[in-house]
C-alpha cells in the first residue's frame, strides 16, 4: 500500500489491456458502477508514477484519493466495502471465508498455469492447457448446480472465473460435448451481464473475434 500526497479527484486504475487480473478488477468496478480513469500499462513501458505508487510495478493498481492498492483481491474487497451495493461477497462469515478460500485456490492452482498458457513456449502451454482443463471439468457439478458459482447471486468468485472462461478459446481449450454445454451455459450467463461487457477492452474483445475468424 502507498499513501500519496497529491489526491486525485477520480479513481484511477492502472490496467493491462489483456491482463487477466486487471480484467477481474474491471468487472468489479463495472458491477459497482464506479466512474474511474484507466491508465493502460504495457509490460515493456511502465509509467514512472506506477513505480512510485506500487513497488512491484504490477497491474492492476488502483488509486483512490490518498490510497494506492496493488493486489487484485485486496482491490476487489476494498471496492466491495467502499461501494456496498450491490454486494459481491456473502453476508455471513462462514460463506465469506469459503469465498476467499475458493479465490485463493484459483489463484494458487490456476495462476501458474495461466502464466504458462500466455507464454510463447508451446510445450509448456500444452501441458498447462491439459491441467487447466482437468480443473475446470472438476467444477462442472458446481456450474450446473446454480446460476452462479456460490448460488443465486453473482460474487467476487464469478469475477475471478469469468476472465478465465473468456480466454479459453484463445488458449485452445475445449471440453467434451456434455460438459461443454454446462460450462458454456454458465459462461454465457456471466458474459451477458452488463458489467462483464463493460469490463472488456478492445484487445480482449479481439481475443474472441480472432478465434471465431480462424474457425469460420
Amino acid at each position: 500500500m502507498a499513501i500519496i500526497t497529491n489526491k486525485r479527484s477520480v479513481m484511477t486504475l492502472y490496467s493491462g489491456a489483456v491482463d487477466i487480473l486487471s480484467h477481474r478488477v474491471r468487472i468489479v468496478l463495472a458491477e459497482k458502477g464506479v466512474s474511474y480513469e484507466v491508465v493502460n500499462v504495457e509490460s515493456r513501458t511502465k509509467p514512472e508514477d506506477l513505480l512510485e505508487l506500487n513497488p512491484y510495478g504490477s497491474v492492476p493498481t488502483l488509486v483512490d484519493r490518498e490510497l494506492a492498492l496493488y493486489e487484485p483481491n485486496i482491490i476487489a474487497e476494498y471496492l466491495d466495502e467502499r461501494f456496498p451495493h450491490p454486494p459481491l461477497m456473502p453476508v455471513y462469515p462462514v460463506a465469506r471465508a469459503k469465498a476467499r478460500l475458493i479465490i485463493y485456490r484459483f489463484d494458487r492452482e490456476w495462476g501458474p498455469l495461466i502464466k504458462k498458457l500466455e507464454s510463447s513456449k508451446i510445450n509448456d502451454s500444452r501441458a498447462a492447457a491439459k491441467e487447466l482443463t482437468s480443473y475446470l471439468l472438476q467444477l462442472v457439478p458446481v456450474f450446473n448446480a446454480s446460476p452462479y458459482f456460490m448460488g443465486d447471486e453473482f460474487t467476487l468468485v464469478d469475477c475471478c472465473i469469468a476472465p478465465v472462461l473468456w480466454r479459453l478459446p484463445a488458449w485452445g481449450i475445449t471440453f467434451p460435448q456434455a460438459e461443454a454445454k454446462i460450462i458454456d451455459k454458465y459462461a454465457d450467463r456471466v458474459f451477458q451481464r452488463d458489467s462483464f461487457q463493460a469490463s472488456l477492452t478492445e484487445s480482449e474483445q479481439e481475443l474472441r473475434k480472432l478465434v471465431r475468424a480462424e474457425t469460420a
